[in-house]
């Protein structure tokens, strides 16, 4: 369940107590649903109860008790608890992990993309200008994955908002990631610090992110075990997984769940890619695909079997993620103009 599925969820189950009378107000076009805050409850929150509470002429508390009584047992949900004034918050089943895994696998470098922009049409004025070209031929692209129809027009249009002194240029990796990765009105990178292989080049994480789900596979196949979504176990305790809570889980896992991180930031990459399109801001793209680079690189180390110890089912649905933060690198990538090595 992504945030999106999570904000129709909550409108349905408003809907729902419009329709049989527990609630008497006007059902809204959509429902916000924020990352909890640190020190919450729950991995999503809603104020939704709050803003219906005095068009219904009742408190918060008993309209977000109405909307919890119809979340209870929705797929995909494992808890809905209610805090402060009317608070809704929500923690997702881990399940839901093995199903984010398998959308991205299944839509390849199209993860991402969607309709939201559909009718939407996008004329851009023809541009001279090294930076503007590249910044709107990434725009095209960007905008078309959102189901815009976007072309560079012959008798003007927009234009994109670029720093002017920007000049030079082949339209190398390195020049378009210079470009792309500022914001319109700051200045460009230098292209000559993102030709060094290192760990402060952002280009060089992210395609070195890339091509080290390209080698896992690899040195997976030569174990003997191949990627499948499914529980990933926690790292340090390879095997079969426990959910928090049962009478057999062994209690805090011995090193951070480095998945986690990695698997917020593939569930909210369509969002990132549709905000990046509204705005017409590349640099977007950019900075979500540095974020999922320095994630992954963090959780690495947990999919391979360390040692003796035997490939089990957690390897490979940790495998599985692996693949899939690669899947998304390169879609990200591929919007951008730029390359995604195998080897680097």
């Amino acid at each position: 369940m992504t945030p999106a599925d999570l904000s129709l969820t909550v409108l349905r189950a408003v809907r729902r107590a419009v329709d049989d009378g527990a609630l008497r107000v006007d059902v809204p076009s959509r429902v916000k649903v924020e990352r909890a805050r640190p020190g919450g409850v729950g991995e999503y929150a809603s104020s939704i109860a709050l803003s219906l509470a005095r068009p219904a002429g009742r408190s918060a508390l008993d309209v977000a008790g109405i909307l919890e009584e119809r979340l209870r047992g929705v797929p995909g949900l494992r808890a809905v608890e209610i805090t402060g004034p009317g608070f809704l918050n929500f923690t997702l089943l881990r399940d839901v992990d093995a199903d984010l895994v398998r959308g991205i696998l299944a839509a390849g470098t199209s993860y991402g993309h969607g309709a939201a922009l559909a009718g939407t049409v996008v004329r851009f004025a023809p541009v001279a200008e090294s930076r503007a070209v590249l910044v709107v031929e990434a725009l095209v692209r960007l905008l078309r994955s959102q189901g815009a129809d976007a072309e560079v027009g012959a008798d003007g249009g927009e234009r994109p908002h670029v720093y002017p002194g920007a000049s030079g240029g082949h339209g190398t990796d390195a020049v378009r990631w210079a470009f792309l990765r500022a914001a319109p009105h700051d200045r460009p990178l230098d292209p000559g610090s993102l030709l060094v292989p290192h760990e402060r080049n952002p280009l060089f994480r992210v395609q070195y992110a890339y091509s080290r789900t390209r080698r896992l596979l690899v040195n997976a196949r030569q174990l003997g075990f191949t990627p499948e979504p499914g529980r990933l176990g926690e790292p340090g305790r390879p095997g079969q997984y426990v959910e928090p809570g049962h009478p057999g889980h062994p209690g805090p896992p011995e090193h951070p769940d480095h998945a986690s991180p990695l698997l917020r930031l593939l569930r909210d990459h369509p969002l990132a890619l549709l905000s990046a399109a509204r705005h017409r801001a590349p640099d977007r793209v950019a900075r979500q695909l540095e974020a999922v680079a320095d994630a992954l690189l963090a959780f690495q180390h947990t999919v391979l079997p360390l040692g003796d110890e035997k490939p089990s089912a957690a390897h490979r649905s940790r495998l599985a993620l692996a693949e899939a933060a690669g899947t998304v690198l390169a879609g990200g990538l591929s919007v951008l103009g730029i390359s995604a090595p195998d080897r680097i």
